[in-house]
């Protein structure tokens, strides 16, 4: 809801009510595992849109909720929600990375708080990030760039190569990718789900 702003007719001990604050500000929950229901703070940035929890929850259910023994990489991390989440739920090693320098400082400051020795955070470029993996190296690899960014295509080509026969890509876009537009990338698509402006994807590789 929109707060109303005074009119110039409005006496002068009247005052304005706060704004709003910008949906990229505030808090997210991790949902499951060992840090279950632990917030994670949420800054202001553009671009940075927290996977919602609806959506975490279903992906999970997905992918099963124990990621025991997982490698798992977040190439654009923001606040760390699916990373953190993965490692919440038994992941073995989680790599993070950031270019954001006050987005890399928050994840690292988290990373000390929870003790989660097995969480690597780096600022790095997300698609350099995944173009340095080992060939079928990852289990689990989340793709989520900014919306508005041109970053999907060359990230699902990376993110092909660095994952496990029998590994997942999940893929966060604004619109629908089919099959159409996977194959050539070497992915087909496992699962997907529409939340709002969110349409949230688990994929394979074709074998």
């Amino acid at each position: 809801m929109k707060t109303r702003t005074p009119t110039p007719f409005s006496t002068p001990t009247a005052k304005a009510a706060p704004a709003k604050p910008h949906k990229g500000a505030g808090e997210v929950r991790i949902i499951g595992g060992e840090w279950r229901r632990t917030k994670l703070p949420v800054v202001l940035r553009p671009g940075l849109r927290p996977t919602p929890d609806r959506v975490r929850e279903t992906l999970f259910n997905w992918l099963g909720q124990s990621l025991l023994g997982w490698r798992c990489v977040d190439p654009f991390a923001g606040t760390g929600a699916l990373g953190f989440e993965a490692a919440s739920r038994g992941a073995a090693h989680v790599q993070m990375c950031e270019l954001d320098t006050a987005l890399v400082t928050q994840l690292s400051a988290q990373v000390n708080r929870l003790k989660a020795s097995h969480v690597h955070v780096l600022r790095m470029d997300g698609v350099a990030c995944l173009k340095q993996l080992s060939p079928s190296s990852v289990d689990l690899i989340f793709i989520d760039p900014p919306f508005d960014s041109a970053l999907f295509e060359p990230a699902l080509q990376a993110a092909a190569k660095a994952v496990k026969v029998d590994g997942f890509v999940y893929l966060e876009a604004p619109a629908a990718w089919a099959d159409e537009q996977l194959a050539p990338m070497g992915l087909t698509l496992h699962r997907h789900l529409k939340a709002g402006a969110v349409h949230a994807h688990v994929l394979r590789r074709i074998a």
